[in-house]
C-alpha cells in the first residue's frame, strides 16, 4: 500500500502537532503519523505549559497562527504570570492544565484542520532517493509495510528513538512509560551520514491525592486577571485549581542517598548527559550535598482526576527506595503512588547538521524538530515544530524560489532558540530562558503579536481572523499612545494627586508619556485625576486591560526599546553578509585552528551567525571581513 502527500509528520508530539497543523493550514496535503490517536500531545512530564522564556515561546506560537496557546487557554487550571516583580522583559506567563483534557482539545484541533489525515502506524525507514550525489527524501516506510510518500518530510519523534527506561537496575525498552519505543528509524536516518548521540531526562512519581495531608503543606493558588496565552479571544472556562508547596528533609535525604548505589545515574547504568535545569532529587542531594531541604511542589493533574504530580522528586531509584523517602515527609506519611518517577534515554541527531529552516543539510527536503534536536520541554518542541512545518510546506509547494522562514535572533525566542541549536550544537539537553536572549525587551510577552501576525499572515498561516484583530489592537495602542505623547501636564492640576500616590510634585509643566516614565506612575494610578486619559482608556472597545499595558509598557520603556532595536540593526549588517560558499576552510591560515575547524563543521550562512560559533573570535570575523573586502 502507498500513501501520496506533500507533507509528512512523524510523531504526533508537542512538536508534531504544531508542524502538521502550521503545514496544513498554509495548504500543504499533510499526513501525522502517531503510533496512538488518543495520546497525540502527551504531557508525558509536568501537566503545564509556559514558564520563564517557555512562555514567550507559546505567546509567539499563538501569535504565529499556532494553537499551544489555544489549547492551554482551553484546559487550564492554574494560571501565573512569572516575574511579575521584575520588569516586562522578563514577565513569563505559565498555566497548569488538566492533562487529558489537553490531548483531547488538541485530537479535536487535529481533527478540525482541514488538508490534515491521522494515520495510526510507527515508521521504521525513511526513503532517500539520490541523484548525481545529491540525497533527496522521498517519504518513509511504516513496520505494517506502509509505504507513504513525500515531498517533505519532518521527524518529531521524541523521546521514542530507541527509548530505554530506567527503574532502579531494571531496565525496560520504551519510548515513554507503557508506550513502546521505535526501533530502526535512527539507524535509518544515520546510515545517510547523520551524526546521532544519546540524552537522557526523567519524571517525577505520581501520587494519589487522596492519601495526602494538605494541611502539613502550602496552599498556592493562581491568578485571575485577563492574563492569558492566546492573543485571540479565548477565556479559561475549568475549575482553577490550588497547588501545593512541601520540602523535603534529612530523613528523605538519607533513605535517598542510602539508594544511591542502585540508581542508574551513579552505578554506570545510565551514560548519556541529562537536563541540567531538571535535575533527578538524587542528583540535587549530589551536587548541592549542603542542602538540608528541596523544594517540591504538588500539582494537580486535572480537576476530575485523583492524580498529582510531584514537581521537584524527579528520579530513576529504585520504586522502594522512592516510596520509603516520600513517606518521610509529613504531608505524605500515609502517601499512595500510581506509579513511581523513572529516566528515559534516547537518541537524538546533531543540530548543527540542520540549517536555520530546521531542513537537514544532508537530505534535503528531510526536517527535524523538538526533542531529535537535544531540546527539552514542550514548548521548545512547539516552537520548532511550528518552524518544520511552514518550511515543509514553502519546500512541498514547489515555487521554484526555494523561499525558507526564519526568524531573527532580535525577532523571537524561536529565533534564538534554533540559531542556538544550528551555531553551536547542544552537549546537554537544551532549555529555554531569558538569559539567552540579548534582545529581551524586544522579545517580551505583550508584544509577540506585535513582531510576528504579520510576517506570518504574509506566508499564509496566520488567518484573516488574527490579523484583523492584531490591526484593530495596533491602531488602539497607536491612539493611546499619542494620546500620552501629546497631552499636557500642568503642574497645579496633579501634585496635590501625586503627592498622594507618593510621587514627587512637578515644578515644570510635561507631558503625560513624561510622566508615565516615572517607575512608581502607571496609566491605572493615572486615571484618577486626569479625567481625559480615563475617557480614551473608556472608549476601546475590545480587551482594553491587555491594550493599556501594551502601551504602557510601550511608553515607560521607550527609551531601551530603542536602544536594543539600535543594537539589533547593527548586528543586522553582519546578518546581511552572506558567506555560504565562500571560503575554503581548511585554506583558510589567518585565522585560528579552531575557528577553521568549526567552521568547516557548522559551515555558517551569514557572517554573523559565524561570530556567535564557540571558538571563533572577533579578530577572526575581522579577519573574514578583510578578505572579503578584497
Amino acid at each position: 500500500m502507498t500513501l501520496h502527500y506533500d507533507v509528512l509528520v512523524v510523531g504526533a508530539g508537542h512538536a508534531g502537532c504544531e508542524a502538521a497543523t502550521a503545514a496544513a493550514n498554509m495548504g500543504a496535503r499533510t499526513l501525522l503519523v502517531t503510533m496512538d490517536m488518543n495520546k497525540v500531545a502527551q504531557m508525558s512530564c509536568n501537566p503545564a505549559v509556559g514558564g520563564i522564556a517557555k512562555g514567550q515561546i507559546v505567546r509567539e506560537i499563538d501569535a504565529m497562527g499556532g494553537n499551544m496557546g489555544i489549547v492551554t487557554d482551553a484546559t487550564a487550571i492554574q494560571f501565573r504570570m512569572l516575574n511579575r516583580s521584575k520588569g516586562p522583559a522578563v514577565w513569563s506567563p505559565r498555566s497548569q492544565c488538566d492533562r487529558g483534557k489537553f490531548i483531547w482539545k488538541w485530537r479535536s484541533v487535529l481533527d478540525e484542520t482541514p488538508n490534515l489525515d491521522i494515520w495510526q502506524d510507527q515508521a521504521s525507514e525513511i526513503i532517500v532517493e539520490e541523484n548525481d550525489g545529491k540525497k533527496t527524501i522521498a517519504g518513509i516506510i511504516t513496520i505494517w509495510g506502509v509505504e507513504i510518500k513525500a515531498r517533505a518530510v519532518i521527524i518529531t519523534a521524541g523521546t521514542f528513538l530507541n527509548g530505554m527506561m530506567h527503574v532502579g537496575r531494571r531496565m525496560v525498552a520504551g519510548g515513554r512509560i507503557a508506550e513502546p519505543a521505535a526501533e530502526n528509524l535512527t539507524e535509518s536516518i544515520t546510515r545517510h551520514g547523520i551524526r546521532s548521540a544519546r540524552m537522557k531526562t526523567g519524571t517525577p512519581v505520581r501520587i494519589d491525592k487522596r492519601s495526602v495531608d494538605f494541611g502539613e503543606m502550602e496552599r498556592q493558588d493562581g491568578e485571575t486577571d485577563y492574563y492569558q496565552f492566546s492573543f485571540l479571544d479565548v477565556r479559561r472556562p475549568l475549575e482553577q485549581l490550588p497547588c501545593w508547596v512541601c520540602y523535603t528533609n534529612m530523613d528523605v535525604h538519607q533513605v535517598l542517598r542510602d539508594s544511591l548505589s542502585d540508581s542508574p545515574l551513579y552505578n554506570g547504568q545510565i551514560k548519556s548527559i541529562g537536563p541540567r535545569y531538571c535535575p533527578s532529587i538524587e542528583t540535587k542531594l549530589v551536587t548541592f550535598a549542603d542542602r538540608d531541604k528541596h523544594l517540591l511542589f504538588l500539582e494537580p493533574e486535572g480537576t476530575d482526576t485523583n492524580e498529582m504530580y510531584l514537581n521537584g522528586f524527579s528520579s530513576s531509584l529504585p520504586i522502594e527506595a522512592q516510596i520509603e523517602a516520600l513517606k518521610k515527609i509529613p504531608a505524605l506519611r500515609n502517601v499512595k503512588v500510581y506509579r513511581p518517577g523513572y529516566a528515559i534515554e534516547y537518541d537524538f541527531f546533531d543540530p548543527t547538521q540542520l540549517t536555520h529552516s530546521l531542513e537537514s543539510k544532508i537530505i534535503d527536503g528531510l526536517y527535524f524538530a523538538g526533542q531529535v534536536n537535544g531540546t527539552t520541554g514542550y514548548e521548545e518542541a512547539a516552537g520548532q515544530g511550528i518552524i518544520a512545518g511552514i518550511n515543509a510546506a514553502l519546500k512541498a509547494g514547489g515555487n521554484g524560489k526555494n523561499d525558507s522562514f526564519i526568524l531573527q535572533r532580535d525577532e523571537a525566542y524561536i529565533g534564538v532558540l534554533i540559531d542556538d541549536l544550528v551555531t553551536k550544537g547542544v552537549d546537554e539537553p537544551y532549555r529555554m530562558f531569558t538569559s539567552r536572549a540579548e534582545y529581551r525587551i524586544l522579545l517580551r510577552q505583550d508584544d509577540a503579536d506585535a513582531r510576528l501576525t504579520e510576517k506570518s499572515y504574509n506566508i499564509g498561516l496566520a488567518d484573516t481572523k488574527r490579523i484583523k484583530w492584531w490591526k484593530e489592537k495596533q491602531a488602539e495602542i497607536q491612539r493611546l499612545e499619542e494620546f500620552c505623547s501629546k497631552f499636557p501636564i500642568k503642574p497645579r492640576a496633579v501634585n496635590d494627586s501625586l503627592s498622594r500616590i507618593g510621587s514627587k510634585s512637578l515644578e515644570y509643566g510635561c507631558k503625560l508619556c513624561d510622566l508615565l516614565a516615572r517607575p512608581e506612575i502607571t496609566l491605572n494610578s493615572l486615571l484618577q485625576f486626569i479625567p481625559e486619559l480615563k475617557n480614551i482608556i473608556d472608549s476601546i472597545p475590545n480587551r482594553k486591560e491587555e491594550i493599556t499595558e501594551a502601551t504602557e509598557i510601550r511608553v515607560k520603556y521607550k527609551g531601551y526599546i530603542e536602544r536594543e532595536r539600535q543594537a539589533a540593526e547593527k548586528m543586522r549588517r553582519l546578518e546581511n553578509i552572506r558567506i555560504a560558499n565562500r571560503f575554503d576552510y581548511p585554506t583558510l591560515t589567518v585565522i585560528s585552528t579552531e575557528a577553521r575547524q568549526k567552521l568547516q563543521k557548522i559551515q555558517p550562512v551569514t557572517l554573523a551567525q559565524a561570530s556567535r560559533i564557540p571558538g571563533v573570535s572577533p579578530s577572526d570575523i575581522n579577519a573574514m571581513l578583510v578578505l572579503l573586502g578584497r
